[in-house]
C-alpha cells in the first residue's frame, strides 16, 4: 500500500512537471473563476512564476501551480513597473489588428505634419472625453493624430446607441464632433464596430473614458494627455527614450 503511494507521488509530480504553462495558469486560476477566460500565458519577468492575462486582468502564477498573485509587479532597482510595460505590449499588438476601417481619425490636415499618434477609447456621454475633444484642433496643430475607438460605458445607458449613429452617419467625422457637444446623433443604424472595440477594450483591461494610448501601447495619465502641450511633450520624451535604445 505504501509503495501505491509513492508510486502516485512521483505520477502526480511528474504531471506537474509536463504540465504546460496554460495547464498550470488554468488549473491555479479554475477554483477561483472556473469560467473566466485566460487570454494569454507567457514567462514572467519575475523568476519562477508565469504571467498570464486573465479576463483582461494580469496575474502572476508559480511554475508549480501553488501561488498566485494578482496586481502590479515592480523591478524595485530599477524603478519599473513591470506589469504596466507587459501591459503595454499587449496592448500594442491588438492596436495593431484594428485597422482604419474601425477608428474614427481627426489627424493634422498635412499629413507630413503629423508626428505622433495616440489611440483613445472614448465615450461620447464621457465629460472628460468631451473636453478632451474640445481640444482637438490644438493636438493636431501639436502634429498629434488621434484615432479614436468606442467604448460606451454601461454607466451611460444609450451611449452605445449614439456611437452606432455617429458611425452610420455621412461624415462621422462631423457627427462626431456634434455628438461631443451634446447634440443628438440621431437613431441611424448600419454595420458598425462599436460592440467589437468595446469588447477589446476590456479585454485589454481598459475600464474607463478617456483611455489615452501612445505608440507602444502605453497609457498616458489623463492629467498629462488632457493638456495639448504636456502630452506631445510626453510623446516627444517617448519617441527619444526609443530611438535611444
Amino acid at each position: 500500500m505504501r509503495f501505491l503511494f509513492i508510486l502516485a507521488g512521483f505520477l502526480l509530480a511528474g504531471s506537474v512537471v509536463a504540465a504546460t504553462p496554460e495547464e498550470v495558469v488554468r488549473q491555479a486560476v479554475g477554483p477561483f473563476a472556473p469560467q473566466v477566460k485566460i487570454d494569454a500565458v507567457q514567462e514572467s519577468p519575475v523568476p519562477g512564476f508565469y504571467e498570464a492575462i486573465v479576463g483582461g486582468e494580469f496575474v502572476y502564477v508559480s511554475k508549480d501551480g501553488r501561488y498566485m498573485l494578482n496586481g502590479s509587479a515592480f523591478d524595485v532597482a530599477n524603478k519599473r513597473d513591470l506589469t504596466q510595460q507587459s501591459r503595454a505590449k499587449v496592448r500594442k499588438v491588438a492596436l495593431a489588428k484594428v485597422g482604419p476601417d474601425k477608428r474614427i481619425v481627426f489627424a493634422p490636415p498635412a499629413p507630413a505634419k503629423t508626428r505622433h499618434t495616440v489611440t483613445v477609447f472614448t465615450d461620447i456621454d464621457c465629460p472628460f472625453c468631451r473636453r478632451f475633444h474640445e481640444q482637438i484642433a490644438a493636438y493636431n496643430a501639436k502634429g498629434i493624430a488621434v484615432d479614436y475607438l468606442f467604448f460606451p460605458l454601461s454607466i451611460h445607458p444609450g451611449a452605445d446607441k449614439k456611437a452606432q449613429a455617429v458611425w452610420c452617419a455621412k461624415d462621422r467625422r462631423e457627427a462626431f464632433t456634434a455628438a461631443m457637444t451634446g447634440q443628438d446623433p440621431g437613431a441611424a443604424t448600419c454595420p458598425n464596430p462599436v460592440a467589437e472595440t468595446a469588447s477589446l477594450a476590456q479585454t485589454l483591461g481598459i475600464a474607463a473614458t478617456p483611455t489615452i494610448l501612445g505608440p507602444d501601447g502605453a497609457q498616458i495619465p489623463n492629467q498629462v494627455a488632457m493638456s495639448p502641450d504636456m502630452l506631445a511633450a510626453e510623446l516627444d520624451r517617448q519617441a527619444g527614450a526609443a530611438g535611444a535604445k
